[in-house]
């Protein structure tokens, strides 16, 4: 028995589903970086970066090379880069109608109730 599609998209996105983890993929959007390099931009203490670029290795979205004794990260596909680059389409829409909601609540006037 296969796993259903909509099934894996969820598993993926759920993978996807971490700050720190959305920050380093954004990073290596922009080229490979070494650990070095991810921990200042991410923000978060060595050991718990580990863990989460485990994480993406497993996944298979990112993929490492040592050089030395310093390990550099780069993502499996630019796929990657482009899905993250809808997300923020998507969100640059989604955030813009509610400022124009938002806009168009400020500009109707309030309904004065009578109170006694």
């Amino acid at each position: 028995m296969t796993t259903p599609l909509y099934q894996l998209k969820a598993e993926f996105f759920k993978t996807l589903g971490h700050p720190a983890r959305i920050r380093v993929l954004e990073l290596l959007s922009e080229r490979d970086h070494s650990v070095s390099e991810l921990l200042p931009e991410v923000g978060i203490e060595a050991a718990h970066l580990s863990q989460q670029l485990a994480l993406l290795r497993r996944s298979n979205l990112v993929v490492s090379r040592k050089e030395g004794s310093t390990v550099h990260y780069s993502l499996t596909s630019p796929l990657v880069a482009d899905l993250l680059d809808m997300a923020r389409q998507i969100l640059t829409e989604m955030l813009s109608g509610q400022a124009e909601m938002l806009h168009d609540l400020r500009a109707t006037p309030r309904a004065t109730s009578a109170r006694h």
